[in-house]
């Protein structure tokens, strides 16, 4: 009765020791978060091994035995028997992670050498192995005796962006400026940084700015200016309106078919604009007819000289270039008259402007004068003003 009893109790009682694979169904399929990894990115390795699961009330571990080990290489680079933990007890999921070191190589183009390369660690999370720009990481774990189960993925280097938050800019606003380069994450560990050339067409030289990754393993790096209505100093560019401001950075790390020696700027364009629109820019003030000590007429005859006044005003706190027409219809809507006045206006400037005019016959008469930016490119900068002149 006893002996039955105590044979009874070991049917109860689970036995702990390691377990054995399965091995007429392998089944461990390996993961990473990645499909494809820049050439100093942090792999993150996950294998799904339920049989490797010896006890459900430990952390377990696979790939440190020579026998049934876990290999991570990159070309002629080798991890041997790196070991995964499981994620916690009774899971049969194993995880680690390996940062690739990449070569020597300056990606910044100060002569210097920005990476590390190295190859050392031997799990879960000390792993780093050094990698090309180009290499295919193999990691491969030997199941059970003679199956081998393996997963490759690549390893690129990337083109580069750069944008702005806006299209437009404006003198108000705080300006951020972006870069994603996966390829300039030299470090997933740390924050990492990168430069960037910010100019205008009015300040040539501009601002050198250092952007900051968003955290350790984005790739994404973003700095901020604002544009000054003076000198470029500190975070600040001088422009003025209708200035393209440009933004760039020198991409070391290019994919093919390019070398590995080459590089290429990256940059992006955005305009100023200011916060009063286009047609508001310059205001015109209603046109008068006088004499030639500036008396104003009120009738008019012909082949009689008379002067035609005008005032503009400048709305903005910049430079404005302007060209003043004059055009002069008769009663039969044609054309008999046109000239203009060029010159450029300081900021909130007020400037008086005149043209005369001899009219040769009676005739009602339409006046039309209009502020437009350039000949070249026409683009108005008031509404056009109309006058009915009578000429008797």
């Amino acid at each position: 009765m006893i002996e039955f009893f105590i044979g009874f109790l070991f049917l109860l009682i689970p036995a702990y020791a390691e377990s054995i694979p399965d091995y007429e169904k392998p089944f461990a399929p390996i993961f990473t978060d990645k499909s494809v990894y820049s050439w100093t990115d942090k792999i993150i390795i996950s294998v799904i091994a339920p049989s490797w699961n010896s006890s459900p009330n430990k952390i377990d571990s696979i790939g440190e035995s020579e026998s049934h080990a876990i290999k991570i290489s990159s070309g002629k680079n080798f991890l041997n028997s790196y070991r995964l933990t499981e994620t916690n007890s009774n899971s049969g999921i194993f995880s680690g992670e390996v940062t690739l070191t990449g070569f020597l190589h300056d990606v910044d183009g100060d002569g210097t050498f920005d990476t590390n390369p190295k190859t050392n660690g031997n799990g879960p999370t000390n792993g780093f192995l050094e990698s090309d720009a180009y290499d295919s990481i193999s990691i491969s774990f030997e199941f059970a005796d003679n199956v081998v189960l393996v997963e490759s993925i690549p390893v690129n280097w990337n083109h580069g962006t750069i944008k702005f938050s806006k299209d437009i800019l404006l003198f108000n606003d705080l300006i951020q400026v972006g870069v994603i380069d996966y390829d300039l994450n030299l470090n997933p560990e740390m924050i990492d940084t990168v430069n960037i050339k910010v100019f205008s067409d009015s300040d040539a030289t501009g601002l050198s700015l250092t952007a900051i990754e968003t955290s350790e393993r984005s790739g994404n790096f973003i700095s901020t200016f604002s544009l000054s209505e003076n000198i470029s100093s500190g975070n600040n560019l001088y422009a003025i309106s209708g200035d393209k401001i440009t933004a760039k950075y020198n991409d070391y790390t290019l994919p093919k078919p390019f070398s590995k020696s080459d590089s290429q700027y990256v940059e992006v364009s955005a305009y100023v604009d200011h916060s009063t629109s286009t047609i508001n820019r310059i205001q015109v003030s209603p046109v008068f007819l006088s004499d030639g000590f500036g008396n104003p007429l009120n009738s008019f005859f012909p082949n009689t000289r008379m002067q035609i006044v005008g005032a503009i005003e400048n709305q903005i706190r910049h430079d404005q270039e302007f060209i003043y027409f004059f055009q002069i219809k008769n009663s039969d809507d044609l054309v008999i008259s046109l000239s203009w006045i060029q010159g450029k206006l300081s900021p909130n400037q007020i400037l008086e402007i005149s043209q005369s005019w001899i009219p040769t016959n009676s005739d009602n008469y339409i006046l039309e004068t209009y502020v437009w930016n350039s000949l070249n490119e026409l683009n108005p900068l008031s509404p056009p003003v109309s006058k009915l002149i009578n000429i008797q």
